[in-house]
């Protein structure tokens, strides 16, 4: 009967504790309708991957993998020296990725992957065989991309190499879009809604 009778005994404070966290439990997978596992943040170098990334991924309590980690030392020099990469280059560096998306899911762990993903090739190799992997792509104009560049120190790619970025960039037509002018909070926010990890 709706309402109980008079005389049911009422859960203790103890039990509604329990079922309150019974509840927690499942409340993460209710904020991810989608089946969501492993989102990959794309976009050029200086669109804020791995701020963001650091960000959502500490804010939905998942694993953040930081996608520059994996390049190859000759990679690395070569930007140093001011050199673009080319389909060469990145290659084994998207094999190395694909194999670090393949762990997580093989481990059931959650994450968020900085990764630049210029090309479509690139994200379909990313992707392939993954269902629960979700693209976002972090949008900023070349102005903006280059003034964040210029004050950026100790990283290997500098501005003289975001022209190359621009035009190896294949903008995708299927994947949520988030302008990088907003806030880091804002940005944050914007995924987790998109993406439905939110709840909302």
């Amino acid at each position: 009967m709706v309402g109980g009778d008079a005389g049911e005994a009422q859960p203790s404070d103890s039990e509604t504790r329990a079922d309150q966290a019974s509840s927690d439990s499942w409340k993460g997978e209710a904020k991810n309708p989608q089946g969501i596992r492993i989102v990959i943040l794309m976009g050029v170098s200086g669109s804020g991957k791995s701020t963001i990334g650091h960000r959502l991924a500490e804010d939905l309590g998942w694993r953040f993998i930081e996608g520059d980690d994996f390049h190859a030392q000759a990679s690395l020099d070569k930007m140093r020296r001011g050199v673009a990469l080319n389909d060469h280059d990145r290659s084994p560096w998207i094999e190395v990725l694909r194999e670090m998306i393949r762990q997580v899911t093989v481990a059931d762990q959650r994450a968020v992957i900085a990764c630049s993903a210029l090309k479509v090739a690139y994200r379909d190799r990313l992707t392939m065989g993954f269902p629960h992997v979700a693209l976002v792509y972090l949008r900023g104009g070349a102005d903006l991309i280059r003034q964040r560049l210029q004050l950026r120190t100790g990283h290997f790619m500098k501005d003289d190499l975001l022209e190359s970025q621009f035009l190896t960039l294949e903008e995708p037509q299927t994947v949520p879009v988030v302008d990088v002018d907003l806030s880091p909070d804002q940005i944050v926010h914007r995924i987790k809604k998109v993406l439905q990890l939110d709840g909302s």
